[in-house]
């Protein structure tokens, strides 16, 4: 399995991710007493339920648990399959699951036509159990910490730390593949909660998307957000459109700074 880098990874101790070839979508998985504890379930239900076939390859116990890492579709849309478990998440994500999941599934079908009939049935379904700030969570008698670092990627982004594996399952706060996503973004915080990040993570994160990383690889892409972050307040400051600043340069590509920018004007002007 270790040849495959979308077959189940073993992290020890009963902890395991998987990388999806759709979306290049990491889940994790966490065994306890009696049950599973999934981390994330995937973009609709069909690829919800093709991850509880999956999940018999590593183990014959039920899902009693999920957390979601935030609200995003790809991560948190295929809750639904697992309703019989306690899904937990900060409470801005179930919040705005609930104010705009609806309205998010529509636009996915309209804008993904070949997968509308699955996101036609997706049912949204936000977390019960939430927290805005840490929690220590008991599962099974093992104990999961969580936590909000900050605005990042989102509102809502939240860390699980195995510190009996020595790994950290961060969201989509970091990415490998493929540069960071803005739209939802807070350019002008992201940097500090990696900051906050790298003070409690072990010495493997499981991002997102993408690769296993290590606290070189999590450290280098703090540093890229925090130039963009000086970058939108020095060319925000000169009069610069977020267009312009885009094309100026920066650590990603001109269409990912475009979109940082745009957001990061947002926030300075208020």
């Amino acid at each position: 399995m270790a040849d495959n880098p979308y077959d189940w990874i073993s992290h020890g101790d009963g902890v395991w991710s998987k990388r999806h070839r759709a979306l290049d979508l990491n889940i994790g998985v966490v065994e306890c007493d009696g049950g599973l504890t999934v981390i994330d379930t995937r973009a609709h239900h069909a690829q919800a339920r093709e991850l509880k076939e999956d999940l018999k390859r590593i183990s014959s116990l039920p899902v009693r648990w999920v957390i979601n890492t935030h609200h995003h579709w790809d991560h948190s849309f295929g809750n639904a399959e697992f309703a019989d478990a306690a899904i937990w998440g900060h409470a801005r994500c179930a919040d705005t699951m609930r104010e705009t999941g609806d309205r998010t599934r529509r636009e996915l079908m309209e804008m993904l036509p070949d997968h509308a009939a699955d996101f036609r049935e997706v049912s949204i379904t936000p977390p019960a159990f939430t927290l805005t700030d840490r929690a220590t969570v008991t599962f099974g008698g093992r104990a999961l910490e969580l936590r909000h670092l900050g605005r990042g990627h989102t509102d809502n982004d939240i860390v699980v730390s195995m510190a009996d594996a020595g790994v950290t399952f961060v969201g989509d706060l970091v990415e490998e593949g493929a540069p960071p996503s803005f739209g939802d973004a807070f350019p002008l915080e992201w940097p500090d909660a990696v900051t906050a990040l790298l003070a409690v993570m072990a010495d493997r994160a499981v991002p997102g998307h993408g690769a296993v990383v290590d606290r070189v690889f999590v450290s280098d892409q703090r540093d890229a957000l925090a130039q963009v972050a000086a970058l939108a307040a020095q060319r925000q400051a000169d009069g610069m459109t977020p267009e312009q600043a885009a094309k100026a340069g920066g650590p990603f590509p001109e269409d990912v700074l475009s979109k940082a920018f745009a957001r990061a004007w947002q926030h300075l002007a208020k």
